[in-house]
Formats: structure tokens, sequence, C-alpha cells
């Protein structure tokens, strides 16, 4: 399934749960942060976790920047509590069990989980930046060279 969002794009709904039943909308940081909500296929696998900790690592300047993080793939909340646990994850991981946000925004992979995009958000809710290609290990600093890059911050 190929992605129909482009830049310029509202972008679609994400309500989902975190931890301690919090629920998380994507609505609630209009108006007062770009946020950078990053697709990842699965908690605990190499990949995943290097990018994780890339954006763990890259927090304080990225919220120096005015951007929050938010993770989302297609685990548990329990499995997610986990893996932001293991490695000090400082930013909120959402549970998509029903593939719903996955679908909104194009990033369904064929086993069914989300594929690793990241999709740049602006303070109105349009997307600016999305990421089809992401290098694992250095995510942070692509996001935060990105915002300064478009001038949103």
């Amino acid at each position: 399934m190929s992605n129909t969002l482009k830049v310029g794009d509202k972008a679609p709904v994400i309500e989902a749960e975190t931890y301690a039943g919090e629920k998380i909308k994507l609505s609630d940081y209009r108006g007062d942060k770009i946020v950078a909500v990053y697709f990842y296929p699965k908690d605990y696998t190499g990949g995943c976790t290097k990018e994780a900790c890339s954006i763990r690592d890259g927090m304080n300047d990225l919220e120096k920047l005015g951007v929050q993080v938010l993770g989302v793939s297609t685990d548990s909340v329990k499995s997610h509590e986990g893996f932001r646990e293991k490695h000090g994850l400082n930013f909120p991981l959402l549970s998509d069990k029903s593939g719903d946000i996955i679908k909104s925004y194009g990033v369904v992979s064929d086993s069914g989980s989300a594929r690793r995009e990241t999709f740049l958000i602006d303070k109105s809710g349009a997307i600016r930046y999305i990421w089809t290609k992401v290098k694992t290990a250095e995510h942070a600093e692509e996001i935060a060279e990105k915002v300064k890059e478009l001038g949103l911050a």
C-alpha cells in the first residue's frame, strides 16, 4: 500500500492509548508544538531500537525546537511499556492495535505492521515533510535539521 499523503496535506487524526490508560490525540498539540510522528514495525527489534534510542538521545535538542515526538506501532500498550522502560525512552509510544492509524497514514507493511516512515507536522496540523527512508541511528538529527531547514522552530 503506497502512501497517498503528501506534503501540505492535513495530518490524519491520531488518538491512541499510551501508558497507564492515558490517551494522546494529535490535536492536543495543535497551535503549540511541531509533531514528529514516527511509525515503526516492532518493539525490541534492531532497527526500531536504534531509532527509538536515537530519538531518546536527541530529545533535549528536539524539545528546544518545540518538537513533540510520538512513536506509533501496532504493538500492545504492554509491549510499549516494557520497551520504553528497558531503553529509558522519554517520549510517548502509541499502540495502534486496530491498525486504523497506520491505514490512515498509508504506512501498512506487507506483514500488516507499520512501515518505517516519519511525518513532520507543523503547528497548524499540516504535513511539512515525510521520511520514507530513515537513518535509524541518526533519526533525531534528521528531524532537528529538517525543522530548522523548514524554518518551523
